[in-house]
């Protein structure tokens, strides 16, 4: 096996070519990349997952443009591309611009392996969904349905996620929800007590949330104590709470 040092040395003096990605096997994990030599228009693939300077290389999309060094396959018979670099992805670009105005998107859902990904109508960029703890996935009979969502992480345009505008959250969450409009206060368990925290139950084990030690949790509590918190903040993704200290 060549070392990182080594291979860059070996590659050193090889031409660098510029394409741009137009398929994508997410199963296989390879990709198609199409490129323009002595004015002829060819194609070369690409493994997805590959290893890059020791990091794990940028998840490539529809689109994206490209630079890569060009080797023989590891079976010998073909041309493969390697140090694959992603460059810029003007598809992307454009769904940013359009998101700043009315972020809101049509796609169909997709399942690959075990994570869930919509692929945008017109671009056909497909984006992993970020789904909330407190949410069920979509059922699989609900591939290759047309769903709404927005784009998430605009700011970094590597990690853009989607957001479904639909979602099925748990019976727990929305008793959450309900608390956290109203200001009501919950009884919750202690069921686990870290040097820094103190985590608790509310209304089940489905949904845990922690208090971090301060002077208000000077107070020894145990493993199945119950006390009163309020939920002070609230999203899809984050719970926190507060105690609340009986005078």
């Amino acid at each position: 096996m060549l070392t990182h040092k080594f291979a860059e040395q070996l590659f050193m003096d090889q031409p660098v070519y510029k394409g741009k990605i137009t398929f994508i096997n997410y199963e296989k994990q390879f990709a198609t990349i199409e490129y323009l030599h002595n004015n002829k228009l060819k194609t070369v693939n690409c493994k997805t997952n590959t290893m890059v300077g020791g990091k794990k290389s940028h998840p490539c999309r529809l689109g994206d443009g490209v630079s890569f060094l060009l080797v023989l396959s590891d079976r010998g018979d073909k041309m493969t591309a390697t140090n694959v670099i992603i460059l810029h992805n003007t598809a992307i670009d454009l769904l940013i611009q359009k998101a700043a105005f009315e972020n809101r998107f049509s796609g169909y859902l997709k399942k690959v392996d075990d994570r869930y990904f919509v692929k945008e109508w017109e671009s056909y960029i497909l984006f992993p969904i970020q789904l909330s703890p407190w949410e069920k996935p979509p059922v699989e009979s609900a591939a290759n349905e047309a769903i709404s969502f927005k784009l998430i992480n605009l700011d970094k345009p590597g990690n853009i996620m989607a957001e479904l505008f639909s979602h099925n959250y748990l019976p727990e969450y929305k008793m959450a929800q309900e608390h956290f409009k109203n200001k009501t206060p919950i009884e919750a368990v202690v069921v686990k007590i870290s040097p820094h925290a103190v985590y608790l139950n509310l209304f089940s084990e489905k949904i845990q949330a922690k208090l971090l030690k301060g002077d208000e949790e000077k107070e020894q509590l145990k493993l199945g104590d119950r006390i009163q918190v309020l939920i002070s903040h609230l999203t899809g993704t984050r719970i926190v709470i507060k105690r609340i200290i009986s005078n």
